[in-house]
C-alpha cells in the first residue's frame, strides 16, 4: 500500500515524536522533585500531614521576636493570622529586620517550628537605589 520511502518517514517521525514525549516527561519529573513550594504560616497550621520535604515559608518578621546568640538566630515569621518559630545558623541578609518581609527555606520540625537552611530577605517593590533617589530629589 505505502512505498518504502513513506514507511521510513512514518517510522522516523514516530521515533522523533516518542523521543520528544520522553524528554518532556523526564524534564517534568526532575522538576517535580526539585521544586520548593512557598507556603505561609497559616497554610502550615492547616496541613493534614507533615512530610520531610524542603519548604519555603514566607511572611513578615514579627516585631521584638529576633533573638541572637553567637552562632544562631531565632525569630518568628507571621502572616498576621498565624506564626511559626524559625531557627537559623549562619549569616542573615542585610535587609533582614523586624517588620520586614522574609522567606525562610528549610525543613519543618512540626507545625510550629522551622529549621532554616537559608534566609532570603524581601525588599519593598518600590525600592530605589540611594543614588537614583538623590538624583531625582536634586531636579
Amino acid at each position: 500500500m505505502y512505498g518504502k520511502k513513506v514507511k521510513l518517514r512514518i517510522l522516523f517521525l514516530s521515533f522523533i515524536f516518542l523521543t520528544i514525549i520522553l524528554t518532556i516527561f523526564l524534564v517534568l519529573k526532575s522538576l517535580e522533585e526539585n521544586v520548593i513550594y512557598f507556603i505561609s504560616p497559616t497554610e502550615i497550621k492547616n496541613l493534614t500531614e507533615l512530610d520531610n520535604k524542603k519548604v519555603r515559608v514566607g511572611g513578615m518578621v514579627k516585631e521584638s521576636s529576633i533573638q541572637t546568640s553567637s552562632n544562631q538566630i531565632n525569630f518568628i515569621i507571621t502572616d498576621f493570622k498565624s506564626e511559626i518559630n524559625v531557627s537559623f545558623s549562619g549569616t542573615v541578609p542585610n535587609l533582614f529586620a523586624e517588620g520586614k518581609g522574609v522567606v525562610a527555606e528549610g525543613f519543618l520540625r512540626d507545625r510550629n517550628f522551622l529549621n532554616a537552611k537559608k534566609i532570603l530577605a524581601k525588599h519593598d517593590e518600590n525600592y530605589m537605589p540611594p543614588e537614583v533617589k538623590e538624583a531625582l530629589e536634586i531636579k
